[in-house]
């Protein structure tokens, strides 16, 4: 695997590492089951692009890209709270609305940025190639935001929306509007994801329409193999053990579709990913095991 690899894999997995946090903060913190990630990733990717391509310049398409995903949020938790309609339920609809309202965003199915000036090239420092600055501005964000939600989720505000994850009734018992809690949770969740989906659009040269599918495996995985590795109930680890899991994730990805005696190829993704999170889960099982052995004796 070429360093080269091992960069673009770094860069990738950053950017996962938002839609990581994202998923961490709705289906870990809220107990909310939120598909909607399949169409608030490429939402944003959809809406940077297009304004991109449009002539506005790069941050302000990013910053739209990222309301536009917390509007996505919010109507999925909108229909759960407002109309009452199941969590799971409700995050599929908004995910396939979502679908045609990407396709009306683009006009076309996919929005190439090939000489479009991105975030990336404004920021790049002349010196330094381009497939070192990326994955350096990333994690410069990547921290500032892990930090700011850290700050956030130790608030009166963010101990309220854990709580409304936790125990919903004891946390309305204590007076907390859980409502608004789980709206506010499920914009920040899936802005995040938006987010993500608008970088990741300027650093591959585009948005297409089926770049979104299986985004939330992907979150998932991200999550669950950071929580494998580095088990905590500590905040400020968890958030840092979801980042870990994204990276994690796309090395593995990168080194099983780049390791030519496995001869796995593009189109095995999907399932390397499936093996991958199967493996992640079972690890609480296998140390547990483990630990039942060494304790026997």
């Amino acid at each position: 695997m070429s360093l080269y690899s091992l960069w673009g894999a770094l860069e990738i997995g950053l950017i996962f590492g938002l839609v990581a946090l994202g998923v961490l903060i709705s289906f870990r913190m809220l107990r909310f089951p939120d598909l909607t990630v399949d169409g608030s990733f490429p939402l944003g990717a959809a809406v940077a692009a297009t304004l991109i391509s449009a002539g506005m310049d790069p941050f302000s398409a990013t910053l739209i890209a990222t309301f536009a995903g917390a509007l996505a949020g919010m109507i999925t938790g909108w229909l759960n709270v407002k109309l009452k309609i199941m969590d799971l339920l409700a995050s599929i609809l908004v995910m396939i609305a979502l679908y045609s309202i990407n396709l009306r965003v683009m006009g076309r199915p996919n929005v190439p940025l090939i000489s479009d000036p991105t975030v990336f090239t404004i920021l790049q420092p002349e010196h330094i190639s381009d497939y070192i600055a990326r994955p350096l501005m990333l994690l410069v964000l990547l921290v500032v935001i892990k930090l700011a939600l850290d700050w956030f989720f130790s608030t009166k505000t963010g101990l309220a929306m854990r709580a409304t994850g936790s125990n919903p009734r004891m946390a309305r018992s204590q007076g907390v509007a859980t409502g608004s809690m789980l709206l506010a949770g499920m914009a920040i969740s899936n802005a995040l994801c938006a987010l993500a989906g608008a970088l990741f659009a300027q650093s591959q040269g585009g948005a297409d329409i089926s770049m979104g599918i299986g985004t939330i495996v992907i979150g998932l995985a991200a999550v669950i193999v950071g929580e494998s590795i580095m088990p905590s109930r500590k905040l400020y680890i968890v958030t840092l053990a979801v980042i870990v899991g994204a990276v994690l994730y796309r090395f593995f990805i990168a080194l099983a579709l780049n390791a030519d005696f496995i001869g796995l190829q593009a189109q095995d993704l999907n399932l390397v990913t499936a093996l991958l999170v199967t493996f992640a889960l079972i690890i609480p099982l296998i140390k547990k095991r483990l630990r039942g052995k060494n304790g026997g004796h």
